[in-house]
């Protein structure tokens, strides 16, 4: 079992990684003080296999806990989820003392950690991260958000768990398609801060790929350690946190374009590294073979980032809608393996060119 401190804005709060930290959530999550119910949103798969366990834990601390499902993935992260969620707790009579807490993926996550944020004005929030792509990535920093049609995660808050609680063994029955897509956030980080993440990656993968227990609790607190690392220094995302969105401008565009119902949130996360990587050798900034590096990186994860690519403009449009636009769209590039950098003023010109290589269409 593994522990990282994930400091924010005068407090901090533990990260648990390991095998059996689910059954053991009541002698790892804080007190409650007035609390009698702990909400628990899940999806009727995570909720089968993972609730029976976490309710035992909960009870033991007094805790009784309440099942409310949502559908699994993007589908979940809508307003009508929102609205639906808020209504539940009101009819059952939610206090502001009472947790809310996510069980599932990277997208209960946000929708939960939303309306913890918005509920009462705030109650507490637990993370019980299942997905790798939650465990490594989502489920830190207290960003919470729904979808809208124009684009993802454009209504939320900051809002910060209390605790996470990261239990390596789900990992074991993930479906591979979606164990691989958190290997994207995986590679994020290991082009970006983790350089000797990377190295070991480039070695053998081998017991990463093959999802041995060991490999996978390293590999996740590695991912925790970087990113804790960034929040630290930049909570509300305005500086270095803003590297960890690397790949995520084209990424989240081709989420979005394909309505939430294409590429899987890792594999828009691949392109869009390739396209950061193709777009910093461009720029003349990059250093020669950091494209080829990232595609040798990404297929060793087994994560191929070719496909079809939507039109080069329908792109340009749905970058207007990213979080980081600035009077143009703001890119994280890369200077080589581990020197990431913001840019601003990149030549619409320029980003087309690089889609049109990537076979985007005029």
């Amino acid at each position: 079992m593994e522990r990282v401190t994930v400091r924010v804005s005068g407090r901090s709060y533990p990260v648990i990684v390991g095998s059996g930290v689910l059954e053991r959530a009541d002698e790892l999550v804080p007190a409650f003080p007035g609390a009698t119910q702990a909400f628990v949103v899940t999806d009727r798969i995570v909720h089968d296999a993972w609730f029976p366990p976490l309710a035992a834990a909960l009870d033991r601390t007094g805790l009784h806990a309440v099942p409310l499902l949502v559908p699994a993935g993007e589908e979940a992260k809508s307003l009508d989820g929102y609205r639906a969620l808020l209504h539940q707790l009101a009819t059952q009579e939610a206090h502001r003392d009472d947790p809310i807490v996510a069980l599932g993926g990277g997208s209960t996550g946000d929708l939960a950690g939303f309306v913890a944020a918005t509920y009462m004005r705030g109650t507490p929030f637990v993370q019980v991260p299942t997905t790798l792509t939650a465990q490594v990535d989502a489920s830190i920093g207290g960003k919470t958000a729904v979808n809208l049609p124009e684009g993802k995660n454009l209504v939320g808050a900051f809002h910060q768990p209390r605790i996470v609680l990261s239990e390596i063994t789900a990992l074991a029955s993930l479906p591979e398609r979606d164990f691989r897509a958190g290997l994207g956030e995986v590679a994020k980080y290991a082009l970006t801060i983790d350089i000797e993440l990377l190295e070991r990656l480039e070695r053998d993968p081998s017991a990463v790929l093959t999802r041995h227990p060991v490999a996978l609790e390293r590999l996740v607190t590695r991912c925790v350690l970087a990113k804790a690392g960034a929040i630290a220094e930049d909570e509300g995302d305005t500086g270095r946190r803003l590297v960890l969105n690397y790949g995520h401008t084209l990424g989240h565009a081709l989420e979005r374009l394909d309505a939430f119902t294409g590429r899987s949130h890792g594999e828009a996360i691949a392109a869009g590294m390739v396209f950061a990587a193709r777009l910093s050798e461009a720029q003349g900034t990059g250093a020669d073979g950091l494209t080829a590096r990232t595609l040798r990186l990404l297929s060793s994860l087994g994560l191929e980032p070719a496909g079809p690519m939507p039109p080069a403009e329908d792109i340009l449009d749905a970058f207007q809608l990213d979080k980081k636009f600035r009077d143009g769209v703001r890119f994280i590039l890369l200077e080589d393996v581990g020197r990431p950098r913001i840019v601003d003023g990149v030549s619409p010109d320029e980003v087309r060119r690089v889609l049109h290589e990537m076979g985007a269409p005029v």
